[in-house]
Parts: C-alpha cells; structure tokens; sequence
C-alpha cells in the first residue's frame, strides 16, 4: 500500500468548475489527497491543469463547488489565510527576492507561523526576537534538507534555476505546511537538475509531506506519485495508480497517444 492510500482525506476538491467567459476551464472536478499522499495532476495543454492549481492555492475562487483542507473550507478564503491553515506552494517561475540573500529568502516562508504582531517587530521586543531566531535556524535547516547548507548567504538572484526552484522548496517547508503545492517545478530545468529536484521531492514524501504535484512532465510524475489525476478540456477523465493510468484507454487516447507517449515510461 503506498503513502496515504486508505488514509484520512487532507485535501477534498467537491465539483468544482471555473469559467471564464463562459468557457469552463474546470468542469465539475472531483479530487481527494490523503494525508501523507502524492498526488499527480497530468493532462495535455489546456487540460485545466493551471486552473485547479489556482483554485487550490487561492489565486482564484470557483464559479461552483467547495474545496476543503482536513475538513475546514478554503476555496473563499484569500491565499495568505490558506497559508496559515497550511497550505505552502512552490509555484513555476522563481519568485525570489533578488536582493535578499538565500537564508533570507527562506526566512520569509515562516510569516504565516509567525505569533508577533507588527507592533512588536517594530518595537524588537524580546518575544519577536525569540520568535526571529526560531524563523532562522529552521530556515538554515531548510536550506541543509534541500542540500543548500552552504549557499545560506549567497544572493538568491544570482543562482542558477535548479539551485533557485529548491530555494523555494526550502522556504515552502519552512511554513511547516500540512499540503505542499508544486506548480510544473520540473520546468525550464536541465536534465540533472530535474533528476536532483526529483529526488528531493521523492525524499520529502517518504518523510511524510503531503504533495499535490501539478506537472506536465509524465514522466517524474509516474514516478513520483501514489495516485494520479487526468484532465481533459477541464473534467476528470481518469483517477488511478500509475499502472492503471498507462493502461487507462482514455488517457491514451487523451494524452499519451500524443507526441508525450514517450514521456509516460520512466
């Protein structure tokens, strides 16, 4: 049995549809995580793919259905108080802050675990100087997991993207977060890089991190995730292990059939 399967739902998305213009880019799509489960999210261009990512994260709110994070419901709540129910994301582009240095950057990822107030970050009382040291050593802790232990102080603008998407790895985990988002992270990296990043990321769910892995690349995510989610023109056209999505007849037909087949054998 792999991680989460038989598990305790984390995340449930229930019929949920987005449209735009009158265009349905989610149609009625019905999604479970479970606690301690990767899931893979696959499905050719303009599956909706993007879409759910952004309902999930926040970025966008659903014309119909509900979203909901270990029983609570979030898909009216803003990002920042997903955040802090626990909900961390690393998204496609780098979204770094390019004058901070590398420990810095991570540092930021804390705010939505953070207990002062902005008074007393002014005010540098005791309390948010604790709370400050806290952020840094699980930040350098961060940084060691995502083998960035030696780039603690080097600018984050300056790295290389594989170097630069385990940054924000490493500010993701520093939230502590219950459901970690990760938005195409193999994309735009060199074929080392993404093998690096792969581990990692295999790594992180084998110490029980939550995963909903978005992700074009069919591939790393047949061999990364427990369970696997289709998207076809925005609807779920199929819901299974890795095996079963290969042998699934209409995501052949939909997606694996295409240009992509070869991506599908690890």
């Amino acid at each position: 049995m792999s991680i989460g399967e038989g598990g305790l739902p984390l995340l449930e998305i229930d019929g949920v549809s987005r449209s735009f213009g009158g265009v349905r880019a989610t149609d009625d799509v019905r999604l479970t995580v479970a606690d301690g489960e990767l899931r893979g999210v696959i499905g050719p261009n303009g599956a909706g793919k993007s879409t759910l990512f952004s309902l999930v994260s926040g970025h966008l709110t659903p014309s119909a259905g509900t979203i909901t994070l270990d029983g609570t419901r979030i898909d009216r709540l803003p990002p920042h108080r997903r955040a802090e129910l626990g909900v961390a994301i690393v998204f496609q582009g780098a979204r770094l802050f390019p004058g901070l240095s590398v420990l810095e950057n991570v540092a930021v990822g804390a705010h939505a675990r953070t207990r002062s107030g902005i008074a007393a970050a002014i005010l540098r009382t005791a309390g948010h100087r604790r709370e400050e040291r806290e952020i840094f050593a699980d930040a350098r802790d961060a940084l060691e997991r995502v083998g960035l232990g030696e780039w603690v102080d080097a600018e984050a603008g300056g790295l290389p993207l594989g170097q630069q998407r385990r940054v924000q790895l490493a500010r993701a985990l520093v939230a502590r977060p219950r459901l970690l988002l990760l938005d195409e992270p193999a994309s735009g990296l060199r074929s080392t890089e993404r093998r690096a990043f792969e581990d990692l990321v295999r790594e992180l769910h084998a110490d029980g991190v939550t995963v909903l892995l978005i992700e074009h690349d069919v591939g790393l995510v047949m061999r990364l995730a427990d369970r696997i989610t289709v998207l076809d023109l925005g609807r779920v056209i199929a819901d299974g292990t890795p095996d079963a999505i290969r042998a699934d007849p209409r995501v052949i037909e939909a997606y694996l059939g295409t240009g992509d087949h070869h991506a599908a054998h690890p």
